[in-house]
């Protein structure tokens, strides 16, 4: 399958999970040197292939439709692991509503509540708030000081990244899933994982959960 038809099928998927509502939301793939990218404006759940853009791995426009704004956050994920070969950025109700929160701690703005957020997704940092498309929002992800593979954008929504398209999604919507319950339990006195068994969880699935450590 062509880079484009991922990026239409995954589009899809998100909007038909009702995780990008209206025209919100971008999605990349790496190719080699290039990166696949939505075009500004699009909607996920309508894309064509005159919908996708193409940028070298700085973000630099190479071909076809205008890059979203959001671009720098896909660069920036690219370049901090290169075995990141998908990534999806979205402002799904319950991730939005999370980002509005203070974090649950500096390494996860999402608590361990289920195992599978542990799992799936790992510790999701909640990064400053910058206007949607500043540059500096790629620099943040690129330079945060913890292992990711997800974050919480402040005020903004979620982006997490994945070895492939599938894996990016899935990742997505677990986070999304993880945010959920985080605020629907939030008022009441919850029981947390316990955190040597975080740490296990964490190391058996090959999951970024390692408070203070930093990137090498």
């Amino acid at each position: 399958m062509s880079a484009a038809s991922e990026l239409i099928t995954a589009g899809r998927r998100l909007v038909d999970a009702g995780l990008s509502p209206g025209s919100s939301g971008n999605l990349s793939i790496r190719e080699g040197n290039r990166i696949f990218i939505t075009g500004t404006g699009t909607s996920l759940g309508g894309l064509d292939e005159a919908d996708i853009a193409v940028l070298d791995l700085d973000g630099t426009h190479v071909s076809g439709a205008r890059s979203s704004k959001e671009a720098p956050l896909h660069v920036g994920f690219y370049r901090r692991d290169e075995t990141h070969r998908a990534v999806v950025h979205l402002h799904s109700p319950f991730a939005v509503a999370a980002s509005c929160l203070e974090p649950w701690a500096a390494h996860s703005a999402v608590p361990p509540l289920t195992p599978y957020f542990v799992m799936r997704v790992g510790q999701t940092p909640l990064l400053p708030y910058r206007h949607p498309g500043d540059p500096e929002l790629g620099r943040d992800l690129a330079e945060a000081p913890w292992m990711l593979r997800a974050a919480l954008l402040a005020n903004h929504g979620s982006i997490v990244a994945g070895s492939d398209m599938d894996d990016a999604v899935d990742r997505g919507i677990e986070l999304e899933e993880a945010c959920r319950i985080a605020l629907l339990t939030a008022q009441a006195p919850r029981r947390e994982i316990d955190p040597a068994q975080v740490v296990e969880l964490a190391a058996r699935w090959g999951s970024p959960w390692q408070p203070g450590l930093p990137i090498h």
